[in-house]
């Protein structure tokens, strides 16, 4: 039986004012000064309704309600759809990644 890929791995941009906040700098020690801060998430909807949502303070994080700017399709149109494992495994390993390039990440 195959598992139904309905799943999004999506990423948003978050405005560098994030920066002022102690607890967003204390998750990104490595932070070069510069690169994109992004917020990292998965969701059984489609990203833009997502992104809506959180903005909407629906089951918002409080990063992306506040200083979420936009989706970043570039960085995660590849992958989907997914199903929930890979969804789960691939949100991990993105955040891993852009944090490891100098982005300032965030996922909750």
């Amino acid at each position: 039986m195959s598992r139904r890929k309905h799943y999004h791995v999506y990423v948003v941009e978050l405005s560098t004012d994030v920066l002022y906040s102690p607890r967003f700098l204390r998750g990104n020690p490595g932070y070069v000064k510069g690169k994109p801060c992004v917020y990292v998430g998965m969701t059984g909807l489609d990203p833009d309704v997502r992104f809506d949502k959180h903005k909407a303070g629906i089951q918002s994080n409080r990063f992306v309600k506040e200083f979420g700017l936009r989706l970043l399709p570039e960085l995660y149109e590849l992958y989907n759809p997914l199903t929930y494992d890979e969804a789960r495994s691939l949100e991990v390993e993105l955040g891993i990644d852009l944090r490891e390039s100098g982005y300032g990440v965030w996922q909750a």
